[in-house]
């Protein structure tokens, strides 16, 4: 409704007029608060409509990455791609919608509403208080006496003004009230017309794009039925084929398995230059003698095998003229030959005597071949598929377990931020710093190795090999959150971050100043770190609370027995004679615990608890950790907590406000936050302390490392860690105890086996000298296979609880 005021009406000031006046300020009231609503509804929907933006971009990024994953697939991958791109025109032309309806609706009412309306809302203050003071003047000069001739003039003097004033303030108030009503409309209805042409130019993109893709999408619905036609056609033919194969499969196991060895043939001149290749079985050369299936190839006058297909093949005979190869018929397997080399010999097994025969006969005519041809050197083996020639000795087949290459570098770069190195930005990075737990370009790995590795350990994402933990660990972290420590004070300092290409000497000044200076870290208040201190400490409780982290029960007291007495028809024996010094005796006592191969393959059944030896006390239990108020509020106590609470974040804080990594609380028995770690459960904070230089053999004041804390708490996977970091077993605490001790009293057969490993494998290099190699192969295999199972499927080595005598 169109309200207009009359000027002359308003300048009698008549009921009529204050009536008018008093409807336009109740109409504009309502447009105001109508607009208001309009547009707050208009902010709700372009909101919902950048987040519904967002959600279809990741569906169009998903629908990219099948198109990529179908590379061998032209039509899937043509298709896929051509409609990704179409959906994602969609998404731009949403985008100019959403900022079309922001331009028209949102930013021009609301500037309607400041502008216009609040001049008429000043104008309506001013009109309010003229009339007041015209209120008073009237009534003044009603009362003015008439025998007061100086009276009567001021009060009429007065008046006078007043009429004047407001005159000229309620002609300047109905103005503003005319101009109002008149733009109100204009305003609304360009704002919506504009947004109804938003829409409109949306729809016809939309349908001009889809104009375009119908072609392609009739031309592919033509081809799906001629695809389902096809696959019906190869599925016949694949029934056929396995059918045939199944019959030929019976014919076979009717007849002696050794009349269907595949056919082995030798031929020299083989294009790809494999004379004749296979599976045999190889014995390792260690204390084990343990047995390895592999895939042997006889290639340019050399004998190499590998695990997997991937792995790059071990040379077992680099030069096959130096070599011999004979039976073996004095061991107890059969079908087995050894192929002899002045240095070396190689023992393998194949599967029946027509394939051992087979082999032999490629050997000696490999051997027979190199001779005629030793004119010619002869190539060896590509550098590529080669790069490490193991000998026989050393067991040097490559561990398959642990992650390397692209596997490695997918998961690292799928942290937010890793996608750009931490400290200049240059996408795609190929190099990590594992103790800060970042992601870094060439350049920068480079600045970061000068630093020297007490600042940071640099690794490659694709050329080194990564352990489950370490991996973990660099998950944990990533560029987001370390950029939030060591860069919090940056944009408050003024200082540049580097971009890529920028001189190298830039970028060196300025990764000095972040990790070596620590120039842009910012350093909490004594109440922020008290605050921390005391929220960690809070956490800790809560995760102690779980039912993995529930605190030991005391043990009732052990009778003591004599050592040749019996308990529930079982010899008890004394630990002492469990605990052998030479490597026949490890071995023996190997029997007893589970093999890594049932381990390795996800057997989860518990083996038989060892015998309780009567001659030692049980270990005492590990304390419950209680929070107390303490003298002085440090770093190092914010890392002591945040490595029980397992927080990563914290305790990488902690570090860069200068926490020492190996700092003691005298309040909590000298503990250290690496001992805390071990209390909290996590491996990931073991790792990432170990990697900042955790002294891994510190104790506290019962003379316990942390190695002797994880085996009473029965933590398997900090157990393996510790050994492999060069963890003391033989430290014993004050009570005398080492962990083997512990281990063999709880009756915890994974650490026993891991402790009596570790000891025999240190016994066996001494035993062979300062040249020895690093351990033998199933020693690597038992620990690669505890370190597997403690990072992607703990829950098998919990079958073990804390010491507990009545535990059945």
């Amino acid at each position: 409704m169109k309200i207009t005021v009359d000027f002359e009406e308003c300048l009698k000031d008549s009921p009529r007029f204050r009536a008018t006046i008093e409807e336009v300020e109740g109409d504009v009231c309502e447009l105001e608060s109508k607009l208001d609503k309009l547009v707050k509804l208009c902010i709700g929907m372009i909101d919902a409509g950048k987040a519904y933006n967002a959600a279809n971009k990741q569906f169009v990024n998903g629908i990219r990455e099948l198109a990529q994953q179908s590379t061998k697939d032209e039509v899937i991958e043509s298709s896929l791609t051509k409609f990704a791109e179409s959906l994602q025109e969609m998404i731009n032309y949403h985008t100019i919608l959403f900022d079309q309806a922001q331009r028209s609706i949102k930013t021009q009412l609301q500037t309607f509403v400041k502008d216009d309306i609040r001049k008429f809302k000043e104008a309506k203050k001013q009109f309010d208080k003229v009339s007041e003071e015209k209120e008073a003047a009237l009534i003044k000069n009603a009362q003015a006496p008439r025998n007061k001739q100086h009276e009567v003039e001021e009060a009429t003097n007065i008046l006078t003004a007043t009429r004047k004033c407001f005159r000229h303030i309620v002609l300047d108030y109905v103005l503003q009230i005319n101009v109002l009503q008149s733009k109100r409309r204009s305003e609304i209805l360009k704002s919506m017309l504009s947004f109804m042409y938003a829409h409109l130019t949306f729809f016809h993109q939309g349908y001009d794009l889809f104009s375009e893709l119908q072609p392609l999408m009739k031309q592919l619905g033509g081809q799906l039925d001629q695809l389902v036609v096809d696959a019906a056609k190869e599925k016949r033919d694949m029934e056929q084929k396995h059918s045939t194969i199944q019959q030929k499969s019976v014919k076979a196991a009717l007849q002696d398995f050794s009349n269907d060895d595949t056919k082995l043939e030798y031929n020299v001149d083989a294009d790809n230059g494999i004379a004749m290749e296979g599976y045999l079985f190889k014995r390792a050369s260690n204390a084990f003698k343990t047995w390895n299936r592999r895939w042997f190839s006889i290639q340019n006058n050399q004998l190499v095998y590998q695990k997997k297909f991937k792995d790059n093949p071990t040379v077992v005979v680099e030069d096959l003229r130096l070599c011999t190869v004979k039976h073996c018929e004095d061991i107890e397997r059969r079908f087995c030959f050894e192929v002899v080399s002045p240095t070396k010999s190689c023992m393998m097994q194949a599967d029946s005597e027509k394939l051992r025969q087979a082999w032999i006969k490629a050997v000696q005519n490999s051997i027979a071949t190199a001779f005629r041809n030793k004119g010619d050197d002869g190539e060896k083996l590509d550098r590529k598929s080669s790069t490490s020639t193991g000998s026989l000795d050393s067991g040097g087949e490559p561990k398959e377990r642990s992650l390397k290459g692209e596997s490695a570098l997918q998961k690292v770069l799928a942290i937010p931020g890793n996608t750009c190195c931490c400290d200049c930005g240059q996408p795609d990075p190929r190099w990590a710093s594992i103790n800060l737990g970042i992601t870094l370009c060439i350049q920068c790995s480079g600045i970061h190795r000068s630093l020297g590795v007490h600042f940071s350990k640099v690794r490659s994402l694709t050329l080194d090999t990564w352990e489950p933990e370490l991996l973990k660990l660099m998950c944990e972290l990533g560029n987001g959150v370390i950029n939030q420590i060591y860069e919090a004070r940056r944009e408050e300092l003024g200082a540049r971050k580097p971009q890529p290409g920028d001189p190298r000497h830039e970028v060196e000044a300025y990764i000095k100043a972040k990790y070596v200076d620590r120039r842009f870290v910012r350093r909490p208040s004594d109440e922020e770190l008290r605050n921390k201190v005391v929220s960690l400490s809070k956490q800790e409780k809560r995760l102690s609370s779980s039912s993995e982290h529930l605190p030991p029960r005391p043990p009732p007291p052990t009778p003591k027995l004599r050592p040749g007495s019996n308990v529930s028809g079982q010899s008890v024996k004394s630990a002492d004679s469990g605990i052998q010094n030479s490597a026949d005796g490890s071995r023996e006592m190997l029997a007893t615990t589970p093999s890594n191969n049932s381990l390795a393959d996800g057997d989860v059944a518990e083996s038989p608890p060892m015998p309780m030896p009567a001659t030692l006390p049980p270990p005492s239990p590990c304390k419950e950790m209680v929070f107390y108020e303490p003298k002085e509020y440090s770093p190092g106590l914010q890392l002591y907590w945040a490595s029980c609470a397992r927080s990563l974040p914290d305790m990488a804080e902690a570090l860069a406000h200068g926490a020492e990594v190996n700092w003691v609380n005298t309040d909590e028995d000298k503990r250290t936050p690496l001992i805390m770690a071990v209390q909290g459960g996590s491996l990931v904070t073991c790792e990432f302390l170990l990697q900042n230089a955790a002294n891994v053999n510190q104790q506290d004041a019962q003379g316990r490392g942390p190695l002797h804390h994880a085996t009473m708490l029965g933590h398997t996977g900090q157990v393996c860690l510790f050994l492999k970091r060069g963890a003391n077993q033989n430290a014993a605490d004050i009570d005398e105890k080492t962990p083997l001790t512990i281990a063999v009293e709880a009756a915890n057969a994974d650490i026993v086996t891991l402790l009596r490993l570790a000891k025999m494998n240190e016994e066996m290099r001494e035993a062979e000298g300062p040249y020895s190699q690093s351990g033998d192969e199933t020693y690597q295999d038992i620990f690669q296979d505890f370190t597997q199972m403690a990072s992607n499927d703990p829950d098998k080595l919990n079958r073990y609880q804390q010491y507990d005598p009545q535990r059945p």
